[in-house]
């Protein structure tokens, strides 16, 4: 890739002078303060927020945007944790609940399976009876059964659950050890919801601190696990909590070098105690494109030590995605075949997409589409 001199804030077109200075910066390359991500958010010139997004974005990986070839796992949709955002969750009795044994699992696995099939990503309910053995084992045999499917499983939530059942009762890199040695490549970002402790009481009262969050990931980097990180946004939270969100997982990445991408998932206000909440309360909580955009556009400018910034298609639709490739965002996740936790919510996408139809939507965006594994290696190039 040939190295071009850095466009100039008159070449970006910045026209808010509050947002001149902190334009320069990105355009030096320098990190942003606090104060200055909040003006990215807070700033009426959208377009030039995008814009830099797209320097930075160029910077990292020239005209490539990356998908996957994923099959989403939810083994079961029994939790009794009780985040009142969640329409996924299910209790012992109640209609629509599944539970799956290990035969289960793999007739499932079976059923989409297919040769071109990277990587299975597991994330689910916290089950009250499930012992930890059935964990091991269910990573073990999708590790054994499908040669060269990687497991990507388990959110630092259900790990902080994990420790709870094990007999006698282990710590994080216990069981993030023996996770490793089952099989387990790489985790999923999931549980992370928003940090801030007044807005996770309201929310995920139940789940995982922010504190335990972020220590399980570190752990998992410490034991050479990569994992990703979410936010979700567009609920009760404020723009500040955004920013804190993004800024405590820059100073872990600082430490650790650890994540791949950051996955900003907005919230999706159907069967949920939330919603009915900001129902009564008069409120109506769904994202918006432009909020999809600037979250996106923030997020790659100020987590400038993330690889990735991800555009996940299945909560801000394919079409919003196709746009965000021009707004930082340099990774699409990929077919994901029969996802469940997001449409419980009321997602309205479909429940995957082919090769073909990703390619295609990376290819309109006037981006090179790359298949990569859940490591992020390079499969295949669409030159």
């Amino acid at each position: 890739m040939s190295v071009t001199a850095a466009p100039t804030v008159a070449e970006v077109r910045v026209r808010d002078p509050e947002l001149r200075p902190v334009a320069d910066k990105v355009l030096e390359g320098r990190r942003l303060t606090f104060d200055e991500g909040m003006v990215l958010y807070r700033t009426r010139d959208l377009p030039a927020v995008l814009r830099l997004a797209d320097v930075v974005r160029e910077r990292r990986v020239g005209d490539k945007a990356y998908f996957v070839h994923s099959l989403r796992l939810s083994q079961t949709n029994v939790c009794y944790v009780g985040c009142t955002f969640c329409g996924f969750a299910k209790h012992f009795g109640d209609d629509g609940v599944w539970d799956y044994d290990l035969e289960d699992v793999w007739a499932y696995v079976d059923r989409h399976y297919h040769p071109d099939l990277t990587e299975v990503h597991i994330a689910s309910g916290h089950h009250p009876k499930r012992s930890w053995d059935y964990y091991l084992d269910l990573v073990r045999g999708l590790t054994e059964r499908y040669p060269g499917v990687q497991v990507k499983a388990w959110t630092a939530a259900e790990i902080h659950h994990f420790t709870k059942i094990t007999r006698p009762r282990l710590g994080y890199r216990e069981v993030l050890t023996q996770l490793k040695e089952a099989g387990l490549v790489a985790m999923p970002g999931g549980g992370a919801e928003i940090f801030a402790e007044g807005v996770r009481r309201r929310i995920a009262r139940a789940k995982v601190t922010a504190e335990g969050w972020l220590e399980v990931h570190r752990t998992a980097h410490e034991l050479d696990i990569p994992t990703n990180a979410t936010m979700l946004y567009g609920h009760v939270e404020t723009l500040q909590d955004r920013l804190d969100h993004m800024d405590r997982l820059r100073r872990l990445q600082d430490d650790t070098g650890g994540f791949f991408s950051f996955i900003p998932l907005a919230y999706q206000p159907e069967h949920n105690a939330l919603s009915a909440e900001l129902e009564a309360e008069g409120r109506r909580a769904r994202t918006t494109g432009v909020d999809d955009l600037r979250n996106l556009a923030v997020a790659r400018v100020y987590l400038d030590n993330f690889p990735h910034i991800k555009g996940y298609w299945i909560m801000i639709t394919p079409e919003h995605t196709q746009v965000a490739l021009s707004a930082g965002v340099s990774d699409i996740d990929g077919t994901i075949k029969d996802e469940r936790i997001a449409h419980a919510s009321g997602a309205e996408t479909e429940m995957g997409m082919t090769e073909d139809e990703l390619v295609k939507l990376i290819r309109d965006a006037g981006r090179v589409p790359v298949r990569r594994d859940a490591l992020y290696r390079e499969l295949e190039v669409f030159a």
